[in-house]
């Protein structure tokens, strides 16, 4: 299951009176079903929750099977509690959040470096210009 991340970027919450800030509000609904099928992938037991075991399983179905303890811990360290849905859900809102400038910056480069008609970037253009400081096919 493959996600885009363009698309995967959190809607702009609307601030309600009074209300206080709900992750659901973050993103559209063909998003939060997107995450709710891949958080249910991920739950190897289907206990509701996704646990040291449950990423283990999923790393070994993605073929990695030499995931450590300390790496898995590590990834686990990330979230305020027990990992079930909503809790996922704030963490990938949290990562995505963070991402947007990132993008911004992304975008950017698209519009200085359109694609081509078949969809592919001149990379080697891009490089140019990234070590040389301007476009060759201006000089």
């Amino acid at each position: 299951m493959a996600f885009m991340l363009t698309s995967m970027a959190p809607k702009k919450a609307k601030k309600k009176e009074g209300a206080s800030s709900n992750v659901f509000n973050m993103f559209e609904q063909s998003q939060i079903q997107e995450f709710k099928e891949a958080f249910t992938i991920m739950d190897q037991n289907r206990d509701g929750f996704i646990d040291k075991n449950d990423l283990r399983d999923t790393f070994a179905a993605l073929g990695r099977l030499n995931v450590g303890n300390d790496e898995l811990d590590e990834m686990l360290k990330e979230a305020s509690g027990a990992i079930n849905f909503t809790v996922f859900l704030t963490m990938f809102g949290e990562k995505l959040k963070d991402s947007h400038t990132d993008l911004l910056q992304v975008n950017q480069m698209f519009t200085n470096f359109p694609l081509d008609v078949a969809g592919n970037l001149d990379y080697k253009n891009l490089c140019y210009v990234i070590t040389h400081g301007e476009d060759k096919e201006q000089e």
